[in-house]
């Protein structure tokens, strides 16, 4: 069986090529983690009862590392993007030129 398959409707490994659609809505998540984070800090620093400051601030680590994961896959993709842009223009780069003459 292939590692991507999902298993309870959950991929067990990220596609190794990602498409626009899924970059952009990559980018959509990063600024929903980072804004759940944000509020969530400012709630945490309001609040008065310890219990619930200390689950808010679990949740808090919680969207950070998920942020920092949807980071980290963006950037690896980005990265692969950018070698093989490279490599293809080193390639093009090395063919002979043809010229006709006249």
């Amino acid at each position: 069986m292939p590692q991507q398959m999902m298993n309870q409707g959950q991929m067990m490994q990220p596609p190794s090529a990602i498409t626009v659609k899924d970059h952009l809505y990559i980018e959509d998540m990063l600024s929903w983690n980072l804004l759940t984070v944000k509020k969530a800090n400012f709630f945490a620093q309001q609040c008065q009862d310890q219990e619930v400051k200390q689950a808010i601030q679990k949740m808090v680590t919680s969207h950070e590392r998920h942020y920092q994961r949807l980071l980290n896959h963006l950037q690896k993709e980005m990265s692969a993007g950018a070698q093989t842009a490279q490599m293809s223009q080193s390639t093009q780069n090395n063919q002979p030129q043809m010229g006709g003459m006249h």
